[in-house]
């Protein structure tokens, strides 16, 4: 009986990077595949996003794109969890604090970064059309400053 416990043991220990490797996602995604749709209820009518890999309501890994118009604006907020944003097209201003003040807004372009952490309120405007890309580690969310501002309340 020992002897089977040590074969089936060895055997299970052996087995575990492959149970490893068949857990990861393999994900390519090229511009051309994403399938973009509108932005979410809690986000400011007129982007779109694209969700490559994750979902970032549920625990986790998560990679998004948000295609946003000339003109959009998300007003000061915050995230239950750090937010990575990759400027992919455009340019988009963010701004630290809780009210939008030009003084304080930072313009990156294709190819930067942005980080806020989590509970950080900042927001962001968008003077021309731009795809950005967000990745974090779900669950996350977002809650506005002005309770006024939220989408969610005018629907």
């Amino acid at each position: 009986m020992t002897r089977i416990r040590f074969l089936v043991g060895t055997v299970a220990l052996a087995l575990l990077p492959f149970a490893a490797i068949a857990a990861d996602e393999h994900v390519i995604a090229t511009p051309d595949t994403l399938k973009w749709g509108p932005a979410p209820p809690s986000y400011p009518k007129g982007a779109e996003f694209a969700i490559i890999t994750g979902n970032p309501g549920q625990e986790g890994p998560f990679v998004l794109r948000i295609k946003a118009p000339a003109g959009y604006k998300v007003p000061p907020h915050v995230h239950p969890a750090d937010e990575n944003v990759t400027v992919i097209s455009g340019t988009v201003n963010f701004g630290m604090g809780d009210k939008i003040d030009p003084a304080k807004e930072t313009p990156v372009k294709p190819g930067g970064y942005f980080k806020a952490s989590k509970g950080m309120a900042h927001y962001a405007l968008f003077p021309e059309p731009t795809i950005i890309q967000v990745h974090g580690v779900g669950p996350t969310g977002i809650n506005y400053i002005n309770p006024a501002d939220d989408p969610r309340k005018s629907n």
